[in-house]
């Protein structure tokens, strides 16, 4: 079943539109605070339709992820018990919130630079980091850095890759995506 190639060639149809960097700007600032789908799956395929504005685009990312942070920072430092806390716990998050907090613990700024950079859900370290009262200018150094590595690292690929990463890409993307597909099933059971 080619699923994940119908998506793919319409994430890239959809990655020309004149519009596209500002929705690449507002789902990025929506994931570093609520929004689960990482801003690279947006990024990637951008870079690809348009590998003369990766850096551009990656630069566009990264604002927008530390403006979400900041603002993930803010919930938490301001509205952790009211709002914030029930909202974890609805979502299920709250095993991992644990997992964060106990990493600050152990870590400190380090922990936001490695979420912020690796796929460790990032906006569970932006409202922890406000919850615990982190001080700003380290979270939003360690925010800058950790996110723009990431990005920077992901538009120098997809560019640096060209025409062959696509052409591979768009052969194994079904394959890839099934294969997230069950890994995600039998995470899910073995976690329950």
């Amino acid at each position: 079943m080619k699923v994940f190639s119908n998506l793919y060639q319409w994430t890239l149809r959809w990655a020309e539109h004149k519009f596209a960097p500002r929705i690449l700007a507002f789902i990025t600032f929506i994931e570093s605070i609520f929004f689960p789908i990482p801003p690279d799956v947006l990024l990637a395929p951008m870079v690809l339709a348009k590998p003369h504005n990766a850096w551009r685009l990656a630069t566009i990312t990264t604002i927008a992820s530390i403006l979400g942070g900041s603002v993930g920072y803010l919930l938490g430092y301001l509205m952790f018990e009211p709002w914030i806390q029930p909202l974890i716990t609805e979502f299920g998050y709250q095993a991992r919130f644990d997992t964060a907090i106990s990493w600050f613990m152990q870590w400190g700024v380090w922990v936001v630079f490695i979420a912020g950079f690796s796929p460790i859900p990032y906006k569970l370290f932006t409202v922890s980091a406000g919850f615990l009262h982190m001080a700003f200018l380290p979270f939003l150094m360690a925010s800058a850095i950790g996110r723009g590595l990431r990005f920077f690292l992901v538009a120098g690929l997809i560019k640096w890759g060209g025409s062959a990463m696509e052409q591979k890409i768009r052969q194994w993307v079904d394959v890839l995506g099934w294969g997230v597909v069950i890994a995600i099933i039998i995470a899910y059971f073995a976690l329950r």
